[in-house]
């Protein structure tokens, strides 16, 4: 993993071409590339926060697969975990890895408290991984319009799930 560069805007673009990558997510396809070298290019998560959004390497093959990583909500004040990869990617465990690894990261190193993760109550993938990473049901909101779920995660309950964890 690595931090999202404007040289990633094509696979950025490409990706949210997909109907089924986009479909519980609420957004929309870019415009056009350029549209999405803009959005790379004025994404501040890593300066004003630390965290980000991060491209997701595949390591045999060097090819961007997706991304994933936590972004700060100032509004609401809290780090959520999000992902999205190549559907091709699916169900391969990339999800649950990187997720992972940002967990350990936001704890470790920032020294988070707190994270949650947001899905369509509908995106089954996303809850599966969301639950795999230790991560546990808040509670339900509006989800541009659909039935969204909140689960979440403290530091505290964060040691007791997943590799390289005591427990």
């Amino acid at each position: 993993m690595r931090k999202l560069t404007t040289e990633d805007a094509g696979s950025f673009y490409t990706l949210n071409l997909d109907k089924e990558v986009l479909k519980f997510t609420g957004d929309k396809p870019f415009e056009n590339l350029k549209s999405a070298i803009d959005f790379l290019a004025g994404y501040d998560q890593y300066e004003k926060y630390g965290v980000g959004r991060l491209a997701v390497i595949d390591k045999a093959t060097l090819k961007f697969i997706g991304w994933c990583g936590l972004k700060y909500d100032k509004e609401k004040n809290v780090y959520d975990i999000g992902f999205r990869f190549y559907r091709s990617y699916w169900n391969k465990g990339f999800a649950t890895e990187t997720a992972k690894a940002c967990l350990d990261f936001g704890f470790g190193k920032l020294k988070i408290e707190t994270i949650v993760g947001r899905a369509m109550k509908q995106n089954i993938g996303s809850i599966k991984v969301l639950e795999k990473i230790g991560m546990t049901f808040k509670n339900s909101f509006d989800f541009e319009g659909q039935e969204g779920v909140i689960y979440e995660i403290t530091k505290l309950n964060s040691f007791c799930v997943g590799e390289g964890r005591n427990g």
